[in-house]
């Protein structure tokens, strides 16, 4: 598949399928719900606006595009998949609060038990249950393995007890998935059990953490005796190693899109209207060079989504798409911060506005390279990959 064929007219049924999608954003997606799309910073935007479009999708039957028909998906092809991501990208939708749809649902749906299935996956899709990962440590790092948060068993139950940082959403959530330690061994990803909890258990404690760009989007997530059923548990007990590799593969191929980049860099030609660059030779140049790399990006993704190299199955592409999309949309929030110039630094109303939001967004993307894996991990899976 050439970028011709990706980019090129749309056949008659991409068109009969961009046509009702056209429609439905026409009379659903509200000026309110793109105003909260334009000006979303972090991972989601505003809960109101992202609660509000979740449902929205879901009685329309579109909330959950790449989970199968069976499962309460869409049953659409990987193609129509790509188009309506980019085209509510195009129209500033609301960004979901939706790492159960993308990392979790997908698991459960591949690992979880029957049971499991029954409980959880019609409550991610309705949005009644919204899902946090506790993954991350204080002095661990991105070194997963190196947890310390501890279960022990206790007839029909765990006993949690810890702490989890940086847990995304954690203060908006009613559940999280994370990762403990039931076993020491000498091995660090062994005696590692995956474990869904209640975020109204007794003995848990979430603790703002506010960031550089002042959100609120990040917690640190205290256990003290929390009681976990081990009907909650995903995969054998010590070996939730594998089951958290297998989730990552998907929350990989999620969380830095190319539609998200397309959201980044309308955000760009906000600022460069604000700044009066249009036209302007030496920033058209840098504008066009990023327009290719993006177009790139999203040729990437859809021969990836095409080849099921982003089905969770293949670490490889996970990684390569997790890494070229993140340091591009770094870019475009750089290009957007110079555009300004010193109104960058203006923090007043009305035209300021758009300037606030850009640098807020630059300052928000310096994490995307550490997050959901640095990009030294990433670099170097790829290369162990290519020297096999």
């Amino acid at each position: 598949m050439n970028l011709n064929e990706i980019f090129a007219s749309q056949n008659a049924a991409d068109d009969r399928f961009l046509e009702t999608v056209r429609g439905f954003l026409a009379t659903e997606l509200t000026e309110d719900l793109r105003e909260a799309g334009r000006q979303t910073i972090g991972v989601h935007s505003d809960i109101h606006a992202a609660r509000l479009w979740h449902g929205r999708l879901y009685r329309k039957g579109w909330i959950a595009p790449a989970w199968p028909a069976e499962h309460g998906g869409c049953g659409w092809s990987v193609r129509e998949r790509f188009l309506f991501e980019q085209e509510c990208a195009r129209n500033d939708a609301p960004v979901l609060f939706a790492t159960a749809l993308r990392s979790l649902g997908p698991l459960l749906i591949a690992e979880g038990s029957e049971e499991q299935k029954r409980r959880f996956l019609p409550a991610i899709l309705s949005g009644d249950d919204l899902w946090c990962q506790g993954f991350s440590e204080p002095g661990a790092g991105s070194d997963l393995a190196a947890l310390a948060t501890q279960a022990r068993g206790d007839g029909d139950d765990y006993i949690v007890t810890g702490r989890k940082i940086w847990t995304t959403g954690a203060h908006l959530a009613n559940r999280m998935f994370a990762l403990v330690r039931t076993r020491r061994e000498e091995k660090p990803q062994e005696g590692i059990t995956f474990l869904l909890i209640d975020m109204e258990s007794p003995g848990l404690t979430v603790v703002p953490i506010i960031t550089m760009e002042g959100e609120h989007e990040f917690n640190e997530v205290i256990f003290d005796g929390v009681r976990v059923p081990k009907a909650n548990r995903i995969g054998p007990e010590d070996e939730g190693w594998a089951v958290a590799k297998h989730l990552m593969r998907f929350a990989r191929t999620n969380n830095t899109n190319s539609a998200l980049l397309r959201r980044t860099w309308r955000g760009l030609e906000r600022c460069a209207d604000l700044a009066g660059l249009k036209g302007e030779a030496d920033f058209s140049r840098h504008l066009a060079a990023l327009e290719i790399e993006l177009r790139g990006v999203e040729a990437l993704e859809l021969r990836l989504l095409a080849s099921g190299r982003l089905s969770g199955d293949d670490e490889v592409g996970a990684s390569l798409m997790k890494t070229v999309a993140t340091e591009l949309n770094q870019r475009i929030t750089e290009l957007a911060v110079d555009a300004l110039g010193p109104l960058a630094a203006f923090d007043g109303a009305n035209d300021s506005r758009a300037a606030s939001h850009a640098v807020r967004k630059y300052l928000a993307t310096r994490a995307a390279s550490i997050y959901s894996g640095t990009k030294e991990t990433h670099r170097n899976l790829m290369a162990r990959q290519l020297t096999r």
